[in-house]
Formats: C-alpha cells, sequence, structure tokens
C-alpha cells in the first residue's frame, strides 16, 4: 500500500506540474502559482494562509516575498488588527491570477482530451473519491482543553446546528450539563477534530468512578459529512473509555438525527430504556467495550 501511494504520488507530481520551474509556462513555480489562487480577489490573513495550506511559516514568508517582489502581492497589517499581516493581490497579480486559470482550465482539457467518454467518467468519479479521502486522512483528532477557542467554536457550531434541526430548538443550558470542569481530566475529556486547523467535530467523555461513561456533545460540521469522521470520533472516545477502565458507555440522542442514530447502530450501541432525564433525548444507547478490548489485546498478543 505505501508503495502504491508513493507510484500515486510521482505520477499526479509529474502530470500536472509540480516539478517544473515555470508552471502553466509561467515565470514561477507551483507553489507561488497556489497562493496567488487562494489569496484571491478579497484577499487573506496569512495565518489563515498558512493553515489552509499546512504550510512551514518560513516557506509561506519566503513565497510571499517572492510575489511581493514581483509586484503580484502586498502583505501588510489587517484594518481591524494590526498584529494581524493579511495577503491581498495588486491589479498585477489579480491580471496573473485571471491568466493562470485560464491556463488551468485548458491544462484540465489537454488532459481529458485523449480520453474517451467512458475513461472521463471514472476519471472524475475516481478523483472525487481521491480528494474525499485525502481530506479524510488530513483530520486530525486530539484532546483538548474545553476552554481552547477551536473547542468553543465547535461547541456553538454545534448548538447551532441542533437550534436549527430540532422541532423545539436547542437550549444547552436546559440539557444534562457537559461542563469545562465535568470534560477536563480527570473528571472527563474534549475530543477536537480539525482541519488544516479548523475545527470540524468534537465528542466529550464524562467518567462517573463505578458507573458507565457517558458521550456527549457528538458534532461532525456538515461540509465533511461523509468522510468517516464521526465513526473516528466515536472510535477515539470508547479507546480513551477503555484505557480509563471504562466497561460501558451510554448516549442519548434526538429522533431527528438520524445520521447519528445509524451511527451508534452499526457501532454496536444498542437501544436500552432512558437512563437519564434529558428533555431533548428519544433514544437512548449503551455499549460494553471491556470485552472488546480485552478480544482485541489477545489478538493482538496471539499476532
Amino acid at each position: 500500500m505505501i508503495e502504491q501511494v508513493r507510484r500515486f504520488n510521482r505520477t499526479v507530481t509529474q502530470r500536472i506540474g509540480a516539478l517544473d520551474d515555470a508552471f502553466l509556462s509561467r515565470d514561477r513555480p507551483l507553489g507561488q502559482a497556489r497562493l496567488l489562487w487562494e489569496i484571491g480577489p478579497e484577499g487573506i490573513d496569512v495565518r489563515r494562509l498558512r493553515a489552509g495550506l499546512d504550510l512551514d511559516s518560513g516557506y509561506l514568508s519566503r513565497l510571499l516575498r517572492s510575489l511581493e517582489n514581483d509586484g503580484l502581492v502586498l502583505v501588510e497589517p489587517s484594518d481591524a488588527d494590526g498584529r494581524v499581516r493579511t495577503a491581498r493581490l495588486t491589479s498585477r497579480g489579480r491580471a496573473e491570477r485571471a491568466e493562470l486559470d485560464r491556463l488551468s482550465d485548458d491544462a484540465a482539457a489537454a488532459l481529458l482530451e485523449p480520453l474517451s467518454t467512458r475513461q472521463q467518467d471514472r476519471l472524475m468519479t475516481a478523483m472525487a473519491e481521491v480528494e474525499r479521502l485525502l481530506l479524510a486522512s488530513a483530520a486530525r483528532i486530539s484532546v483538548c482543553d474545553p476552554r481552547h477557542p477551536d473547542a468553543r467554536r465547535a461547541v456553538q457550531a454545534y448548538a447551532a446546528e441542533l437550534s436549527q434541526r430540532f422541532e423545539d430548538g436547542f437550549d444547552p443550558a436546559r440539557g444534562i450539563s457537559a461542563t469545562d470542569d465535568e470534560v477536563t481530566p480527570p473528571a472527563g475529556l474534549f475530543l477536537l477534530a480539525t482541519l488544516h486547523t479548523e475545527p470540524v467535530g468534537c465528542g466529550v467523555l464524562k467518567f462517573h468512578p463505578g458507573a458507565p461513561a457517558h458521550i456527549k456533545r457528538m458534532w461532525v460540521a456538515s461540509q465533511v459529512r461523509g468522510l468517516g469522521l464521526g465513526r473516528r470520533l466515536l472510535a477515539e472516545l470508547e479507546a480513551h473509555a477503555a484505557a480509563h477502565g471504562v466497561h460501558l458507555l451510554r448516549l442519548e440522542t434526538n429522533r431527528t438525527l438520524d445520521e447519528a442514530i445509524s451511527l451508534y447502530r452499526s457501532a454496536g450501541y444498542r437501544e436500552v430504556a432512558p437512563f437519564n432525564d434529558e428533555p431533548y433525548a428519544h433514544h437512548w444507547f449503551e455499549k460494553t467495550i471491556g470485552s472488546l478490548l480485552s478480544r482485541s489485546c489477545h489478538r493482538d498478543q496471539r499476532g
């Protein structure tokens, strides 16, 4: 599998011209051309630019400096916050970006032209699937302080979505609590999923000594659904629970969240009688994880 990934990378980098010093026959490499496209007509915060492209800050500075020297980009303090630098295209930069767009369209057409209609359809389907899976592999899940700004943004997005989807709206203060103290070790933990440093998912665990642990605040942003991120979050929560000696996990959900209900059932959670008075819940689930962990460890030892 590793060799196939490397072979794919070599083919793609050669085919799209990533190895050329003059990408699309312009006097600059692909990295600089990509920056012109990402900066766009409205400009962009340099920090967001670096995060979105996963670039080292020093390398990004060198790329921007080259574009500045060519008169294509201006990097200056933001009007709203002097501590923040903003990259903007000059008039020459906007013209160069438009030309790169035209040449990129021509290059894409040239790639498709030798293929039959059936081959083109296969390539489009394969590209969409590869893009989706590459995005899935780029998502990161880690334990986060619930007080961190990114954790706050995730919970706010979670609450905003439920307010729209639930029949009678959603007020977190009415439901079972998941306060900062309750989801900070050792009382619990907060998992945050990020994609290019942007929060796109979360889930929390509340530990109860001598009793089942409780999963709350499960959320995945709409733009990344279908990438398996919800299942990854759930698996990570289960792994952390098992590491803390938990044998039984519980959670509840609302009847409008069809995708969540399907996820929990497919992940081995069984529906049970209500075990709390969560006002927004219509379904209660639990899953035994201790025996599953033991069987997994036994298989690892045999292997």
